[in-house]
């Protein structure tokens, strides 16, 4: 008889939790975490991460879908790889946003996302 054994699925806390760790590994700059599941009902968690080059945003982002792909979360969608001045990498309940420096100071996520819940 064959066993089959189920990974634990983690909630977006942890998700999150495991997606910082991958970018700290990685070396991404300024990693932040925004709390955003009462804000929007598209995810629950997002993190805005800083590459130094255009090549290290690219590369961050390749390593974290391979990363997490083989944890069993496949993202559901990539956009941006190529230019590599913004990759998102949507998760579902996590959505990465990994910049350019001068990207994330221009958009600004963290002031539009970073509100206090009502």
């Amino acid at each position: 008889m064959v066993e089959t054994y189920k990974r634990k699925q983690l909630n977006s806390d942890e998700l999150a939790a495991l997606v910082v760790m991958i970018l700290g590994d990685l070396k991404a700059e300024s990693v932040k975490s925004l709390d955003v599941g009462h804000l929007t009902a598209l995810t629950d968690v997002m993190i805005i991460a800083s590459g130094r080059s255009s090549r290290h945003v690219s590369s961050l982002s390749g390593a974290l879908v391979q990363r997490c792909s083989a944890a069993g979360y496949r993202p559901i969608g990539v956009e941006g790889g190529r230019a590599g001045e913004w990759v998102l990498v949507d998760l579902v309940n996590v959505v990465i946003h990994i910049m350019l420096p001068k990207a994330r100071e221009f958009y600004n996520l963290e002031a539009l996302w970073d509100l206090q819940e009502s």
